[in-house]
């Protein structure tokens, strides 16, 4: 889960149809290493009332030393950064919502803003993102604004520019974290001559804006549930818990068969090195008919209003039947739930579970700042 710079240390966008450039193809800081308790201040959380934000896709959530969380997600028009606060994560649901940023109305971050990430780093606000130019909107890239206020709500977001990677390559979904004194960024990117839409990549940080050493490919879209319809790894997200490293991301085409991997590694092996990862055979969190949630993913990790209580944060449609592309369908809903814990210390992720009742969500805290 989000484990941030300003909080004490202790142990441990929409998901879209991929398209590549000259091809018909078509398809996720922590601000430091993320872990499981905190030592803020704890207050009982209420039941999670969902979906906790309507038509909002590849949800992040920051735990902010403040008190406060920190929501962003893609938003249906894919043309702007939205920014939200509460001191409870079911307040997210009615938080005032403001606009920080806004597309370009020609050339580089023109088109098809998706999956914004808030991270605090180094006493400044990052925002990592995904955009294409005006003009040829599928050239997607990853780019970054910084914030040097303690507010993100005021300041200046700056453009840092774009996040350079080996290639000029359709590329998105960029997490960072850091782990034993190295900040690291994870990304989706199309290799050259890969037979996939996204594999998964990892490099070290010179700065939040800027890759040094080698970029690694952690995972490829290789088992049939990575398959379907686009062969696609995408928004990562990283947790460390019990002297271990885990990365989920999603996979498949962004409908009722978009799913949730896991590769797991030891904390003490260089996350750099591929062979140091284990990936689960079977996906890790699914659609589910009894529920009625499809799609679930581009998840991050949060803890709840305890500070011990570990959170799942994803989006998922409420219906499985999508009428035309499903990049045109709007309602991808945040969605949060308890992460629970198998017995040998990995994740337990269980199944989306279902829709608060009317009632219960007529009842929701409403609070914000």
């Amino acid at each position: 889960m989000s484990r941030d710079d300003d909080l004490p240390k202790v142990l441990p966008v929409p998901s879209r149809r991929l398209m590549l450039k000259g091809a018909a193809l078509a398809a996720g800081a922590l601000a430091a290493t993320p872990a499981v308790a905190t030592a803020a201040p704890t207050r009982k959380a209420a039941p999670f009332v969902n979906p906790l934000v309507r038509q909002r896709a590849d949800p992040y959530i920051h735990r902010h030393a403040d008190g406060h969380y920190y929501f962003t997600a893609t938003v249906p028009e894919y043309d702007r950064i939205v920014l939200r606060r509460s001191r409870t994560l079911n307040g997210l649901a009615t938080a005032a919502e403001s606009v920080i940023w806004t597309k370009h109305a020609t050339g580089s971050m023109g088109a098809h803003i998706w999956a914004p990430e808030i991270h605090r780093i180094g006493g400044k606000w990052y925002i990592y993102f995904a955009s294409a130019p005006a003009e040829s909107v599928w050239d997607i890239r990853i780019w970054v604004l910084e914030n040097a206020n303690p507010d993100p709500f005021k300041g200046t977001w700056v453009e840092k520019g774009q996040v350079r990677t080996a290639w000029e390559t359709f590329s998105l979904d960029a997490t960072t974290f850091a782990h034993r004194g190295s900040r690291y960024l994870v990304w989706a990117q199309h290799e050259p001559g890969m037979d996939n839409n996204t594999a998964l990549w990892i490099s070290r940080m010179a700065n939040p804006w800027t890759l040094t050493g080698p970029q690694v490919r952690l995972s490829t879209p290789e088992y049939d549930w990575e398959c379907i319809g686009y062969k696609v790894n995408e928004g990562p997200a990283v947790l460390a818990r019990g002297g271990r490293l885990f990365l989920s991301y999603s996979a498949s085409a962004t409908d009722h068969h978009y799913c949730m991997g896991l590769l797991t590694a030891d904390a003490n092996a260089d996350p750099m090195d591929p062979a140091n990862w284990s990936k689960s055979p079977t996906p890790v969190f699914t659609s589910n008919d009894t529920t009625k949630q499809y799609g679930p993913g581009h998840n991050c990790f949060t803890v709840a209003e305890d500070g011990r209580s570990d959170v799942l944060v994803y989006h998922a449609r409420q219906y499985k039947e999508i009428t035309g592309d499903p990049l045109n369908d709007p309602n991808r809903h945040t969605r949060i739930q308890k992460l629970g814990w198998n017995r040998d210390g990995s994740p337990d992720f269980g199944i989306p579970v279902a829709d608060t009742a009317t009632d219960t969500a007529a009842d929701s805290v409403k609070e914000s700042v």
